[in-house]
């Protein structure tokens, strides 16, 4: 099977009847492609970012991102208020967030032992996406807003993308799940206190972006990225979850 990778250039490529069928792209920048007469059927898209800027999605001429938007919002009552914009808004988003983590984990719970490490084609394990979101909060709330010399808790784990990061710090074996935990219970507790004492003027206060610090990012752009970050892992979560109990 061709596989295709960084190096390979298919910008602008032609694909003219060609056979896809089962073809995975994994972290493509597919803006702009065109799709002319084509077969999709149980074709699956996740595009993270698509409600940045002005993302739109054409099917049959027609735009689905507010459909999608708004589906993803009743599937995952809390999330529409993920974009809140005061110390008050931000603290009811981020308690509901608690909420529905708290549940997933205890549904997480009642599964069979070893389901926390199970990885759903490729995708990372439940406990590999809490060592994530660890990583995040790390990011974008310590490194970034309180400016911490080393923010990053050991267990963090990131995506490999990282621009400057010293991976000295982090493990390289595997924790236990209630080392996890408890490295995600901190960092959960850190956003929560913060949250709880942030001003509206500290919201607006200007910081560097983690990764590129030559950009600027506020104060509550900062929050708003871990609480997306936040809620599109949990859907993740939830998807491989089903995925797992449906075998």
């Amino acid at each position: 099977m061709a596989k295709f990778g960084r190096d390979d250039e298919l910008r602008g490529a032609e694909f003219v009847e060609v056979d896809l069928r089962g073809a995975r792209f994994v972290g493509s920048d597919l803006s702009r492609v065109v799709m002319r007469g084509v077969l999709v059927d149980a074709a699956d898209i996740d595009a993270p970012w698509l409600t940045e800027g002005e993302g739109v999605l054409k099917v049959n001429g027609v735009d689905v991102v507010p459909f999608v938007e708004a589906e993803l919002d009743r599937r995952f009552p809390g999330r529409s208020e993920r974009r809140a914009g005061d110390p008050e808004g931000l603290q009811k988003a981020w308690a509901v967030l608690e909420r529905t983590w708290a549940a997933t984990l205890e549904r997480v719970a009642a599964m069979p032992e070893g389901t926390v490490d199970v990885s759903v084609d490729g995708e990372w394990s439940f406990a590999q996406t809490l060592r994530h979101l660890v990583l995040a909060t790390d990011a974008w709330l310590g490194r970034s807003v309180l400016e911490l010399e080393q923010p990053f808790h050991p267990l963090g784990l990131g995506s490999g993308d990282e621009d400057g990061l010293d991976m000295s710090i982090f493990v390289t074996s595997k924790p236990s799940y209630g080392e996890v935990l408890e490295a995600r219970a901190g960092r959960v507790a850190l956003v929560r206190d913060f949250l709880a004492k942030v001003t509206a003027d500290e919201l607006a206060a200007v910081h560097r972006n983690p990764w590129s610090p030559e950009y600027p990012e506020s104060t509550l752009t900062c929050v708003h990225v871990i609480l997306e970050e936040e809620w599109e892992h949990h859907r993740y979560a939830v998807r491989d979850l089903d995925a797992i109990e449906s075998v």
